[in-house]
């Protein structure tokens, strides 16, 4: 066991792998990131998919059946992510039973096209939750507008989310007020509220990218002292907001039911800029009752050289509150860049589908069927 691994793990934080293929499934390679690296989840998107189906032969021999079968392209990649995932979440099944149902997670996500689409949302994240058919999938739905009836509605049919794709704190308080209505719901409808999980997926240097190019734009000093800043200090305010949320008597009660908190997720870990630490985002997110899901670049350079000193989040709102304040008088919007971010979201996941569907027809040959 890594002790870097372990000392974030000991500290309250989930290391989850942003990433899955068949090869690592059969390899044993994520098996052994399990005791190797302490790994205890696993998320995945379709630009994930697309590069495992890409990269090797695991998937011919099954994409050439379903092909020959008749199968259409939405079919084929039902088939694979669903089974993929399946098979992790078997892999996972122990940490899931040790955890008592918190880890041990997999993630898929509803198709991006349904982003706006609250009742196509609602419907495929039903499909998907049978057809993986594991106690321990998570269902990713991102938190758009649309997407907050659909969290509300999923999680009260009993069926565990990964709320995806959240920027702003305004949209995560929207968040947190969709998971309490569900639970609210589940409990009216009788379902057990403690097999019910989420967690809320907070997107960290998307905001570095986007607001240190609007810095360097404006290139004073002023400004230029803020860079690498931005993405810290807003998920270090939405632990605050988690704390506030779960604090209040209505979350009280429905953990006093049996409920879960729905936990901070912090998502898009890797760093972008060179300039800064690789381990960034890992190092100064450290705080009880997080995940952190790694692409393997920045699981590994948290193995080799990431230096964990306990909780590095509680208590520094004020100080975050003051960064965010500060980029506003340099000029730069905090409205403005998380409605921007979001919107790029939603097209970067709409890309990446359509890679992962030209990926499937590439392998079924040009008589594919959409």
């Amino acid at each position: 066991m890594n002790e870097n691994t372990k000392a974030l793990s000991d500290a309250g934080v989930s290391i989850w792998l942003d990433d899955l293929s068949r090869e690592r499934i059969t390899s044993g390679t994520l098996k052994a990131l399990i005791t190797e690296r302490d790994v205890v989840g696993v998320t995945t998107n379709p630009t994930i998919f697309a590069n495992a189906i890409a990269a090797g032969e695991d998937y011919e021999s099954v994409v050439q059946r379903l092909a020959a079968e008749g199968a259409s392209v939405d079919e084929v990649i039902t088939s694979l992510t669903t089974q993929d995932v399946a098979d992790a979440c078997d892999i996972f099944a122990d940490v899931h039973r040790r955890s008592g149902g918190v880890d041990g997670r997999v993630s898929i996500e509803v198709e991006p096209g349904l982003a706006r689409d609250t009742e196509g949302t609602i419907a495929q994240a039903k499909s998907l939750h049978e057809r993986v058919a594991r106690e321990n999938v998570l269902i990713k739905i991102p938190a758009t507008k649309e997407g907050l009836e659909a969290i509300a509605a999923t999680t009260a049919a009993g069926i565990s989310v990964n709320v995806t794709l959240i920027f702003s704190l305004d949209r995560y308080r929207d968040v947190i007020n969709a998971y309490l209505t569900g639970l609210e719901r589940a409990q009216q409808a009788g379902h057990d509220l403690s097999k019910i999980h989420s967690v809320a997926s907070f997107f960290v240097s998307r905001v570095d990218s986007e607001i240190d190019k609007r810095l360097d734009a404006i290139g004073t000093d002023e400004a230029l002292a803020l860079k690498g800043k931005a993405g810290v200090a807003n998920a270090h305010l939405a632990y605050r907001v988690w704390q506030e949320a779960f604090d209040s008597e209505r979350a009280k009660t429905l953990l006093a039911a049996g409920a879960n908190t729905q936990r901070p997720l912090w998502a898009s870990t890797g760093v972008k800029d060179p300039s800064l630490p690789d381990t960034l985002y890992i190092t100064e997110l450290v705080a009880p009752q997080t995940v952190n899901t790694m692409p393997e670049k920045t699981l590994e350079a948290l193995a080799d050289h990431g230096q964990i000193a306990g909780d590095s989040v509680t208590g520094r709102a004020d100080a975050a509150e003051g960064v965010l304040d500060a980029l506003e008088a340099v000029g730069v919007s905090y409205a403005e860049v998380v409605e921007l971010l979001e919107t790029e979201g939603l097209d970067k996941f709409d890309a990446s589908w359509a890679e992962l569907v030209q990926t499937v027809r590439e392998h079924m040959g040009e008589g594919a069927q959409a």
